[in-house]
């Protein structure tokens, strides 16, 4: 019986792993979990979208096996902190979603591209100023996404030495478990202080208008039992201005939550689709000369590297899914690189093409918990990538496609690094993948 395959690294740093690939054969099947649970895995993209979309599969972080081993982790997951929509199912899930639903409208996100803009012309001015060389993740693909979500949610750029290292350590597999727990317990400490000042002098931001909503301030909350999956997948979601009565603990953890998948996934997307175009001179061809085709770039990059996997479910009640019957208690596995593959949904799924219609992806998950966020990290995808390409036409990797670390052991697949240059004096790295 297999287990998750997760060496992602071996052959094309953008591809599902071989041993992934050669398992989609089957929609459904059986799937050994660390602990030894036998539960399943979905690599269909049919199926994916009925697991994701079905009720009678939960969510909770208490009913569910973790596929691959984690430093420390505990033999039974516990339930989900305080103000962590992703571990939470109906009704309690269906609550917290109603009083967040209205931030990240279509609408509100595009009311933001010309901050986006900005911010990315800034960071792009930054690199220029600086030389001819840069590590396009601490210059460009990293800050774009902080600044965007510090404004957002009214939290100081100044702060970032705070809260970066944290959240890279939450979403670390390979970090103990212990370290995890304690990153976690101070990125919840430190969006809680902030909650109590916005109460007292609230500003123009996301977290002020939900702390101006919420009750009289408590305590800032401290450490939380651990550790959860935390937030792996597309479940973000973003409180809108009807809320009401939420907790300082509440609010600290919604915050937390927005904070570090905001910044952490975007922020791997602008990296890795970086090198992916990188790698495909063809491509970045296209999206120099085509501005129109930015949306669909964005679209087949999230596709085709589907930085968030795997997305987990517990069964609450015996279901069938293409036929298998998934009994209730197990561990449904829902692969997203795998069924963004599927070539029963998308054609010759191991091309990057930056033409392809790549709606109906799952990298935002499905159903119940798809994604709030995604318009906001549609627009950045958009605003940001054709701005690098245009802005330095001669961009090119500066060492060889195989010598870009790779973030093998997160939660969150990119790049650690991506050294690049532009220039007539700058050497030659770029090369197809």
């Amino acid at each position: 019986m297999p287990v998750l395959p997760t060496d992602r690294h071996t052959g094309c740093p953008f591809d599902p792993p071989a041993a992934l690939t050669a398992l989609s054969d089957r929609p459904v099947r059986r799937l050994r979990y660390a602990d030894g649970h036998v539960g399943r895995l979905v690599t269909g993209h049919a199926a994916a979208r009925a697991v994701l979309a079905d009720p009678r599969f939960s969510s909770r972080y208490e009913l569910l096996h973790l596929p691959m081993p984690m430093e420390g982790a505990p033999g039974e997951l516990p339930s989900a902190p305080v103000g962590d929509i992703l571990g939470l199912d109906a009704p309690e899930h269906t609550r917290y979603r109603r009083l967040l639903a209205g931030r990240f409208t279509v609408r509100r996100m595009r009311q933001l591209t010309g901050r986006i803009e900005r911010f990315t012309a800034d960071c792009l001015d930054a690199m220029e100023q600086a030389g001819t060389t840069a590590d396009l993740v601490e210059a460009f693909a990293r800050p774009v996404p902080t600044l965007v979500m510090c404004e957002l949610l009214g939290v100081p750029y100044a702060d970032r030495g705070r809260f970066l290292g944290l959240v890279e350590v939450i979403f670390d597999q390979a970090a103990d478990a212990g370290a995890r727990d304690e990153a976690y317990a101070g990125l919840l400490r430190y969006v809680g202080e902030l909650v109590l000042a916005k109460r007292a002098e609230p500003t123009d931001d996301l977290l002020s208008d939900l702390a101006s909503f919420g009750p009289a301030p408590g305590p800032v909350p401290g450490p939380v039992p651990g550790p959860a999956p935390g937030p792996t997948s597309g479940d973000l979601a973003v409180p809108g201005s009807e809320a009401s009565g939420l907790s300082d603990e509440e609010l600290a953890g919604i915050g937390g939550l927005l904070l570090a998948a905001g910044l952490d996934t975007t922020a791997n997307m602008l990296g890795l689709g970086a090198f992916a175009l990188l790698s495909d001179p063809g491509q970045a061809a296209a999206l120099r000369a085509e501005p129109d085709l930015a949306g669909p770039a964005s679209e087949e990059l999230l596709r085709y590297l589907s930085v968030a996997d795997p997305l987990l479910r517990s069964a609450l009640e015996d279901v069938e899914v293409e036929g298998e019957l998934i009994r209730a208690g197990e561990t449904v596995t829902v692969s997203v690189q795998a069924a963004n593959r599927d070539p029963r949904r998308f054609p010759d799924p191991d091309r990057l093409d930056i033409r392809r219609r790549a709606t109906g992806h799952l990298s935002f998950g499905h159903g119940p918990h798809q994604c709030l966020g995604q318009q906001l990290a549609r627009v950045e995808m958009t605003v940001a990538l054709p701005a690098l390409f245009a802005r330095f036409p001669a961009l090119r990797l500066a060492v060889p496609p195989g010598e870009v670390p790779l973030r093998e052991r997160s939660s969150i697949y990119g790049v650690v690094s991506l050294p690049v240059a532009w220039g007539e004096e700058a050497g030659e790295g770029a090369g197809e993948v």
